[in-house]
């Protein structure tokens, strides 16, 4: 048995899952979701794993690509499929024109130039009502069941095409870790200094990295709109629900990993639903209370994320390396 078989054995487990679930029903929502916000915190781990720069500002991105495909299909007819697109495009913009003026930043200095940039955006979108309808929100329009139009009557199409993109991401991901411009982010992460001495173009490798990040998770963006159906500037540019959660699913499951986003996504989702769901008619504010209690626990438990417990359970499995 080798580790390719591990990774078949869990795309069939994860193909197969959905099937397993009322196709119109809450579960389907929230494995959707599941599949959707470990993809987001893989694009996340490009800068935030690999480039070692811990971004707060990624909701700015993924906002930028739920509105974009989203008026552009209300105001032109264009497809979303095709909207993705131009998301992907403004996205790389976006965070090209961030990555110039906070290249050099580290730590936190970093963190917090990126958490403004994502809440100017926030406050834009809030003000700009002829075009994101403000504080209101925008509602994808209802169009007949069509591929083309991204539209469906069942959540379960929707389920395949997060899982497609988690695995389109993922594969991305692996390959800048093994290829050269992943040595090069792991050289700038050791040793920027040394790097550049070696003859690495530091700022150049990670405004690579930045852009790449960038267009994958404003593509994001387009499959959540088409999800979620209606949103507001609030809800898709907030740093507590997208850019720290991002940031804490790949970290929690093992930060600069492939399948530590994953893990991660597959444990924090789920149990933000069910502690929602068993105390949110108690006491206002348990559920949070509980749910930021385990955290804590499994964070002093694995701190260096679950993908620790995954490396240890498969070295026991004859065949397969950690």
């Amino acid at each position: 048995m080798r580790s390719w078989m591990i990774v078949a054995a869990a795309l069939v487990i994860a193909c197969v899952l959905p099937l397993s679930l009322d196709p119109q029903g809450y579960w389907i929502r929230v494995l959707t979701f599941t599949f959707l916000f470990a993809a987001m915190a893989q694009a996340w781990n490009i800068v935030g794993g690999l480039a070692n720069q811990t971004s707060l500002g990624h909701a700015a991105f993924f906002g930028i690509g739920a509105y974009t495909s989203t008026v552009l299909f209300m105001k032109f007819g264009i497809s979303p499929w095709i909207g993705m697109i131009a998301a992907a495009g403004l996205g790389g913009l976006a965070a090209f024109a961030i990555a110039i003026p906070t290249m050099r930043l580290q730590g936190h200095y970093f963190a917090l130039a990126t958490l403004a940039f994502g809440e100017v955006l926030r406050v834009i979108a809030n003000v700009w009502t002829s075009v994101t309808g403000g504080s209101s929100g925008i509602s994808v329009p209802f169009t007949p069941p069509s591929f083309a139009n991204y539209s469906f009557k069942l959540l379960l199409p929707h389920a395949y095409i997060a899982l497609a993109a988690l695995v389109i991401v993922t594969v991305i991901f692996e390959a800048i870790r093994r290829g050269a411009m992943g040595y090069r982010l792991r050289a700038i992460k050791e040793n920027p200094a040394a790097a550049e001495v070696i003859g690495i173009d530091t700022t150049r490798v990670k405004l690579q990295a930045a852009i790449i990040s960038g267009m994958l998770m404003a593509m994001l963006g387009t499959l959540y709109a088409q999800v979620a159906v209606f949103f507001d500037p609030d809800t898709v540019f907030s740093a507590a629900s997208i850019s720290i959660r991002v940031a804490l699913i790949a970290i929690l499951g093992g930060i600069g990993t492939a399948v530590g986003p994953i893990l991660g996504a597959f444990f924090i989702i789920p149990l933000e639903e069910l502690m929602n769901d068993w105390f949110s008619a108690s006491v206002a504010g348990l559920s949070q209370l509980i749910f930021g209690l385990i955290l804590i626990v499994v964070i002093l438990w694995r701190p260096r994320g679950f993908v620790t417990l995954f490396k240890s359970l498969s070295a026991k499995i004859p065949g397969v390396s950690p």
